[in-house]
């Protein structure tokens, strides 16, 4: 318990600071529609992410909106996932292993990164660490109850709901199953417990089918590459990614020398072992559990290659969705400290120590102001806050993809935009079937009168190369504003147009 509330004191620490960024501002907007508003956008995008929106639109109807408010159930779920990280590796390992992968998942950059996340992937750490954790009770007992089986097959579907890959664990757990050679009564059991699973899940995973262009652009960028296999996927820095990999891959050494000891073993024993035991006897001896180390492999890597080859064929995978994968990261890298430290336990507090300090760069990191995505729009209020006058209008620049548009600082951040009016919005994010507001141009909303009476507009461009930032630049001199001010923001030109008649 104790390392799971620091999981959420450091997933927390500081998760106020970094400005929200585009998937974020797609949570916020779809959380404060009305349910029917929800409702009607789920039907057009974004339905595996409905779930997570509709507990995100009751929690902040109790706590608002703020980055922190709308963070912290995010850095509740981390806490949740290290406590089951910590509860599987005291059931398959040691207690000193296992506060080793409690501390090791409380400080993964992966870990530190969605705990401070409007975004389910910190849910879905957390339901596939107890769904893992349910399986490993199961297979502990001979006989389970049916409520392990309803627990099972429930929180396989809610994590379906939640974050779609969770389905993959139907392929890892068969594994962890198979490996262990469990009776065949248990494996039928849970091919039906999975069945009922999938069956419930079953409209999200249609939805998805039917919504699936909404990844396609996941086809036209590079997404497989050396450096977010090694380091992106869990690890963030370089540094980090080299003290993790070589201790995870120690762990898989020391898993496959164990394996080959054992069967040495197992065959020069046959030589000279007595008749084999009744299947009465043999049935009366404990279930053998799975290893530690296999699990956390199991875990790690087949959603990683399923996920992958499948992207060869399909635009399926970006890094992001592999983020349940980082509490096997964390187990495996405490296996390895495990495996150096097996005669002298104050090799393990050291290699903890250094897997801490490895991390901490890319947790301050993460802490920036610009940390997410570069985004920007907590100054950019500040900034119109700052300088904007009552009944000032404003616009926006709509020339880039929606997850970037500075618009959306107005909804992210929008104390500094009360003195303010938006001068070309078409349709409010409420009333559309997207997630984002749709805008008229400048010319467009001047022709329809909206431009009528303002004598100072303020314009917020997007600046990052190759993007210019001269969106309606033209066609607001042209109907007679003039630049007064200028201000440049980290990826954001802010320009303060004045109608030309009056300007000094």
């Amino acid at each position: 318990m104790a390392l799971g509330l620091a999981g959420v004191a450091l997933s927390a620490i500081g998760s106020w600071i970094p400005s929200l960024w585009g998937d974020e501002a797609a949570s916020l907007m779809s959380a404060e529609r009305s349910l029917p508003s929800l409702f009607r956008m789920l039907n057009v995008v974004d339905a595996v992410h409905g779930t997570y929106y509709l507990g995100l639109h009751f929690w902040i109807g109790l706590v608002g909106t703020s980055p922190f408010a709308i963070r912290f159930p995010s850095a509740i779920a981390v806490g949740m996932t290290v406590v089951a990280v910590t509860l599987i590796a005291s059931r398959l390992g040691s207690r000193r292993i296992a506060i080793a992968a409690g501390i090791v998942c409380c400080i993964l950059p992966r870990v530190t990164y969605m705990g401070e996340e409007a975004r389910s992937y910190a849910f879905s750490a957390a339901i596939a660490a107890w769904l893992t954790y349910f399986l490993l009770q199961i297979i502990a007992r001979r006989h389970p109850s049916r409520g392990w089986w309803i627990g099972y097959a429930a929180l396989l579907a809610l994590g379906t709901y939640v974050f779609l890959y969770t389905v993959l664990f139907i392929v890892v757990h068969g594994l962890i199953l198979l490996s262990v050679r469990v009776p065949r009564d248990l494996i039928k059991r849970w091919c039906w417990a999975v069945g009922a699973a999938l069956l419930a899940a079953a409209p999200v995973v249609v939805w998805a089918i039917l919504e699936r262009d909404q990844i396609a652009y996941l086809d036209k960028t590079t997404q497989v590459t050396f450096t977010t296999l090694t380091v992106s996927l869990w690890f963030a820095s370089p540094e980090f990614a080299i003290v993790a990999w070589i201790l995870i891959l120690v762990a898989l050494f020391a898993a496959v020398r164990r394996w080959f000891i054992r069967r040495a073993s197992a065959v020069a024993a046959q030589s000279y072992s007595e008749p084999a035991r009744s299947e009465q006897a043999q049935s009366d001896q404990p279930q053998r559990m799975p290893s530690l180390t296999m699990v956390g492999a199991y875990w790690l890597l087949i959603p990683t290659v399923t996920l992958i080859a499948t992207h060869l064929l399909l635009p399926v995978f970006t890094a992001r969705y592999l983020s349940y994968g980082a509490p096997a990261a964390a187990i495996l890298i405490a296996c390895g400290l495990g495996w150096l430290a097996q005669r002298n336990r104050w090799i393990l507090l050291v290699g903890v120590a250094i897997v801490v300090g490895a991390a901490f760069p890319a947790y301050l990191s993460q802490r920036g102001l610009y940390s997410k995505n570069n985004s920007d729009w907590a100054e950019i209020s500040s900034i119109i806050g700052a300088h904007a006058q009552q009944g000032d209008a404003i616009a926006f620049d709509e020339g880039i993809r929606p997850s970037r548009r500075p618009r959306l600082a107005l909804h992210t951040y929008p104390d500094g935009f009360t003195k303010v009016r938006d001068v070309t919005v078409n349709v409010p994010f409420t009333q559309n079937t997207g997630w984002p507001d749709t805008a008229y141009s400048i010319a467009e909303a001047s022709s329809l009168g909206r431009l009528d009476g303002v004598h100072r507009i303020w314009m917020v461009e997007y600046a990052t190369p190759p993007h210019a930032d001269t969106y309606d630049v033209a066609d607001l001199k042209r109907l007679g504003f003039t630049v007064s001010a200028k201000f440049t923001t980290h990826r954001s030109v802010i320009y303060e147009f004045v109608d030309a008649s009056i300007a000094p």
